[in-house]
């Protein structure tokens, strides 16, 4: 095998093949690096490279493969971490100038996790600053570019991460997700992303530790690349009081569910939501391809309660405990979706936090009667096509303008309030020639249910060039007009209607 085409192998792939001895993780990472030092600097998905410590870290695996000796289950591949948690010895910059020489003293439990299981922790992704918004872009490192079209937006938080594995910098990397963080930059870059429940993967250095708004998630190619490194990460921890302990072979064994057997539900727009015409034509044309192979296919009505409203306050209490007292000592340092969001939090009463977890309990049993009715929903994860990355937010999706910069992740954010799986699955491209992701709910706990369904349906999309995984033209790819570690984003100072989206950017 080529050393050229090792780095567009799975994860799975490489482990078969040092296993084999056909190739080595030496040989891996030396191609994996050599792919990111020719397309990074047009992409710009990976932050800091550790060059010399992935080169030892994959002398040490090859040594083991050589004796028959491997680590774990991951031992040699290469993987990225999202540049918000902490690798030993590594910046961690959260894309602030605040943190631009921030080395981490110790790995964050998902990567000691990762580093047990064998994995080479080659580089940091990009982020935008903060992880606000859904384009990643920050002062530190610039933007992070699409690999269809370097123009466009990849989205975020978790964009470098979506990025690196569409070009086939990596072939694994971590995520992160509050309001559909790590979906939408996987549905925009066409690879997998999954939302785990919020007792699956530890996440010990949560600020509001009894929140479910935020977890860690998996990011990969393929569904068998993404069960395999979910197996690896998955577990509790002390220091989190939401983490379950569970059997350590519980994804060991995912197997396709047959789809003849699967009671599927619909929702173009979760509850009413704006979405893109071309968008919805493309999710039916989906659906349609779906439905003769499934038992059962139905609409769903998804206006579980006023679920907007309980984000903003479940955001906005997130963002108050993580940067209020930062905000308070000095508001300049902060972009002003950090801001925004720490201003909405602090006009809010105890009245509306208590509304707010009144409403996302409601919201679940509504959620939990569904789903006794259907195996998995499905709905679109992105409401538009990727737009230019030099344009903030979706401020206005099928004419109707949104109120703040987040809104137009909603289709996903609403996903996160049941507290239970969803996960995006990449399915052909959009009218636009961009990826187009396939959103999947799945019940409570049902999380090996979820995956088995989504491997089913990767399967069924595969046979098919519209509908599988699509690949960036490399040939074609031309690099931004606007140099993406040029971008200052101007504004960011400046004051801002932290409830307006034409000015909280």
């Amino acid at each position: 095998m080529s050393e050229a085409s090792l780095p567009e192998l799975s994860a799975v792939e490489m482990l078969r093949g040092f296993a084999q001895r056909r190739f080595t993780p030496d040989d891996v990472l030396a191609a994996c690096l050599d792919r990111i030092s020719r397309w990074n600097p047009t992409i710009n998905a990976l932050t800091t490279i550790d060059t010399e410590g992935a080169s030892q870290q994959a002398q040490a695996s090859t040594r083991r493969w050589a004796k028959g000796q491997p680590l774990g289950r991951l031992d040699g591949v290469p993987i990225g971490i999202k540049d918000m948690q902490d690798v030993r010895g590594l910046p961690t910059t959260h894309g602030s100038p605040l943190f631009r020489n921030n080395l981490a003293a110790r790995d964050q439990a998902i990567v000691a996790r990762l580093r047990n299981s064998g994995a080479v922790v080659a580089a940091k992704t990009n982020v935008p600053e903060f992880g606000a918004g859904g384009n990643t872009r920050n002062p530190v490192w610039g933007a992070t570019c699409n690999p269809f079209d370097t123009r466009l937006i990849v989205g975020g938080s978790s964009g470098g991460s979506a990025a690196a594995l569409a070009a086939d910098m990596l072939p694994l990397c971590t995520g992160s997700d509050t309001g559909g963080s790590l979906r939408l930059p996987a549905s925009l870059c066409g690879v997998v992303g999954f939302r785990p429940s919020a007792n699956v993967i530890a996440h010990p250095d949560r600020p509001l530790g009894w929140s479910a708004i935020s977890v860690l998630g998996p990011m990969a190619r393929t569904m068998d690349d993404l069960v395999l490194m979910l197996g690896c990460i998955h577990g509790s921890d002390l220091d989190d009081p939401l983490s379950a302990p569970a059997a350590a072979d519980r994804f060991n064994n995912i197997r396709p569910t047959p789809l003849a057997r699967l009671r599927v539900g619909v929702s173009e727009d979760f509850g009413g939501l704006p979405v893109d015409p071309e968008i919805r034509a493309t999710f039916r044309q989906r659906i349609d391809l779906i439905a003769p192979h499934v038992a059962s296919l139905k609409e769903v009505d998804l206006a579980l309660g006023d679920m907007d409203r309980v984000f903003d306050i479940l955001r906005a209490e997130s963002f108050l405990a993580a940067f209020g007292i930062g905000v308070q000592r000095s508001s300049d340092d902060f972009p002003s979706q950090v801001r925004a969001n720490v201003a909405v939090g602090r006009k809010m009463t105890l009245d509306d936090r208590a509304w707010a977890h009144a409403e996302q309990t409601r919201i679940l049993r509504r959620f939990n009667r569904l789903m006794r009715e259907v195996d998995v929903i499905l709905l679109p994860t992105a409401p538009v096509s990727p737009f230019p990355w030099t344009q903030s937010f979706a401020d206005t999706i099928d004419g109707q303008p949104q109120d703040i910069y987040y809104r137009w992740l909603a289709l996903t954010y609403r996903g996160s309030l049941s507290g239970g799986p969803s996960l995006t699955l990449p399915a052909g491209r959009d009218a636009s020639g961009m990826p187009f992701g396939l959103q999947m709910l799945g019940a409570i706990g049902g999380d090996a249910r979820l995956l088995a369904i989504g491997k089913s349906l990767e399967t069924l999309f595969q046979q098919d060039d519209s509908t599988a995984r699509p690949r960036p033209d490399f040939a074609a790819l031309k690099p931004a007009p606007v140099d993406p570690r040029s971008i200052i984003d101007s504004a960011r100072h400046a004051d801002a209607d932290p409830t307006s989206a034409r000015t909280a950017v």
